[in-house]
């Protein structure tokens, strides 16, 4: 019998971008309008369907396999852990990702930017954190793409990040940039994250010690959910 015991995370609002803020025009619809209010969570939600590694296929943390030939783009290893508040590993989360291609471009119907799609390239991607905490994607570093949010508006490289405990009512969404990148002052969503340190916990940290030799570049991302530092989070589009 599952536990029905789940643990409750709440946003800061010290590191935390608003629902609503007025340079990312595309986000204007979806922030509520009103108080929000917490809903107690009912046997079902708790209880199923839950989440873990017998969801996750052998190759599905690599988003370059299972295609005849290589993706184009620079080659990446993005790995690190997800940690409590307390710096406590947390084990067993399912940690997903979605990009765009090394050309800017995601593979959905909806994105209409005239880049070209890679049959090489899966696009998203998904691994079940270890005893350590610890998740490690194989992917390419993706490529900025036009968003139409202001005059000439573009979205550095990012990868999206979704986070869920052992239910689908446990589900956290950020993204993560890399480092060195032109476009990151200029990105409203970057932006909207006010806190100088928490703007900058969502930049990758290149870590030579995790480049695999003659195969990917190696950048490290520790995801915090909660405590004196969390990582913002936000919503799942753009």
């Amino acid at each position: 019998m599952p536990s029905t015991t789940i643990p409750e995370y709440r946003r800061d609002p010290g590191s935390q971008p608003p629902v609503d803020f007025p340079a990312y025009r595309s986000n204007a619809l979806r922030a509520p309008r009103r108080p929000l209010v917490l809903l107690p969570q009912r046997l079902t939600e708790v209880t199923g369907p839950l989440l873990g590694a017998d969801r996750v296929g052998e190759h599905d943390h690599d988003l370059t396999a299972g295609h005849p030939g290589e993706p184009i783009g620079q080659r990446i290893t993005l790995s690190g852990r997800v940690l409590d508040g307390g710096g406590r590993p947390v084990t067993g989360a399912l940690v997903e990702v979605w990009q765009a291609n090394a050309a800017g471009r995601y593979r959905h119907d909806a994105d209409r930017h005239p880049a070209p799609l890679d049959p090489n390239f899966t696009g998203a991607g998904r691994c079940v954190t270890d005893s350590t905490g610890a998740y490690s994607f194989t992917t390419v570093r993706p490529g900025a793409y036009p968003w139409r949010n202001h005059d000439n508006a573009w979205r550095p490289a990012h990868v999206h990040f979704s986070l869920f405990g052992v239910a689908f009512t446990q589900r956290l969404i950020t993204q993560v940039y890399f480092p060195g990148d032109p476009l990151l002052p200029l990105d409203p969503v970057f932006d909207s994250v006010r806190d100088e340190a928490a703007r900058a916990s969502l930049v990758a940290a290149f870590d030579l010690g995790r480049t695999v030799p003659e195969r990917s570049l190696g950048y490290r991302w520790d995801i915090v959910l909660r405590g004196k530092d969390p990582t913002p989070l936000g919503d799942d589009d753009d």
